[in-house]
């Protein structure tokens, strides 16, 4: 029973550090925002997000590899401060250049604890209930997604400052690096080779790995583009408002939310392969409404079933990805957490068709995006 006890005292702070890994979904509210405040295009307000997420193709691997030197949970607090930074910086001064700055930051605290948290939660979760736990921890994350928007909204209108809600994200993710720091965790360590960028990149060669990375890399593009497009594709397709356009984000993070409470549930039973295809199919179904909705309360159901069918594909597929290489953890983190870096790449491919050929055309995006979810969730059932 105490043993039980102390391994629920290490999940509490790890488990809190996918709620500050949730704090980055802010970027898609905070995009409109600025885009309004500066009168940005569609398409140059998209850099913006591409800022953030590009870091996640840049620092992946090189954290999984000191990670593996100087250990996840030194790494995971060091990201979270980083974070907490870039949080800050708008309220040093507000411009445009600022907030590049402060997304940047955002990034590369974000890439840090994307990398570090999912295999540290590996350390302190019984093996055979990874990926239920692993569903869990994203539901932690999907709930700060889905109030983030709600939280900007509700600041923005109480006290005329939407970025009061970067305050309040700065400040729990320091608090959350201490208490991490302040908990003992003894991380599994391989009896192999030090982590290097060959050693890293050399998993790409197995078909499987790079499937599962490509994989990362539509459903976080997927994901982000959502996040960063459906407010212009519902002011577009209905007339409304940006704070009602807004909610749709939240509609999206809503369903995220369920699906992930359900898939940790779920999971203890249903084999991840399986859940994979049928949750590939419910979002396809989601994409498909959203692009033919006649009205926004539609759209908006439209959306929860996006978010209901995309919110457990992340989980499933690094859990499969780890069970199948445990020992190369670290690697194998740093290779799917690069491929994060589709949120950089997917929304500016949505706003470049959003801009040429109107809003609603770049829903199509997305749809490509699980189409390929969708062959990969048969690729794995067989394999």
């Amino acid at each position: 029973m105490t043993a039980k006890k102390a391994q629920w005292g290490k999940l509490y702070p790890v488990l809190l550090s996918f709620m500050v890994m949730g704090f980055v979904d802010i970027i898609g509210v905070a995009t409109g925002y600025i885009k309004q405040d500066f009168e940005l295009t569609d398409f140059i307000v998209q850099f913006l997000p591409m800022m953030v997420l590009l870091w996640f193709f840049v620092l992946s691997v090189p954290v999984g590899i000191l990670q593996d030197k100087y250990g996840k949970r030194n790494m995971l607090n060091i990201g979270m401060v980083i974070q907490a930074i870039g949080l800050g910086l708008p309220f040093v001064h507000y411009s445009f250049a600022m907030m590049f700055a402060s997304f940047i930051l955002l990034g590369i605290g974000n890439t840090i604890i994307q990398v570090s948290a999912n295999p540290l939660l590996q350390d302190v979760a019984p093996k055979e209930k990874l990926a239920s736990f692993l569903s869990a921890s994203q539901f932690i994350k999907a709930i700060v997604s889905f109030a983030g928007p709600l939280i900007a909204t509700f600041v923005a209108t109480m006290f005329g400052e939407w970025r009061l809600v970067f305050a309040i994200y700065g400040i729990t993710s320091i608090l959350a690096a201490v208490w991490l720091s302040s908990t003992p965790i003894t991380e599994s360590k391989p009896d192999r080779k030090p982590a290097s960028f060959a050693s890293c990149f050399g998993l790409l060669k197995n078909r499987f790995v790079a499937f599962m990375a490509l994989s990362i890399f539509m459903i976080v593009g997927a994901e982000v583009a959502m996040n960063t497009n459906i407010i212009n594709v519902l002011i577009a397709k209905y007339g409304i408002t940006l704070e009602k356009a807004a909610i749709g984000i939240s509609v999206f993070y809503f369903g995220e939310t369920i699906a992930r409470l359900l898939g940790a549930i779920v999971l203890n039973w249903i084999k991840p392969r399986i859940f994979l295809v049928l949750t590939t199919l419910v979002a396809l179904l989601g994409v498909v409404s959203v692009f033919l909705a006649p009205g926004v309360t539609v759209a908006y159901v439209a959306i929860f079933i996006t978010g209901l069918g995309i919110g457990n594909m992340f989980p499933i597929i690094f859990s499969l990805a780890l069970e199948k290489m445990p020992d190369r953890a670290n690697e194998i983190s740093g290779l799917l957490i690069m491929a994060v870096s589709g949120g950089a790449v997917i929304p500016v491919v949505m706003g470049f068709v959003s801009t040429t050929f109107g809003p609603l055309s770049s829903i199509l995006v997305i749809g490509c995006c699980m189409l390929y979810i969708l062959w990969v969730s048969y690729f794995v059932r067989e394999k």
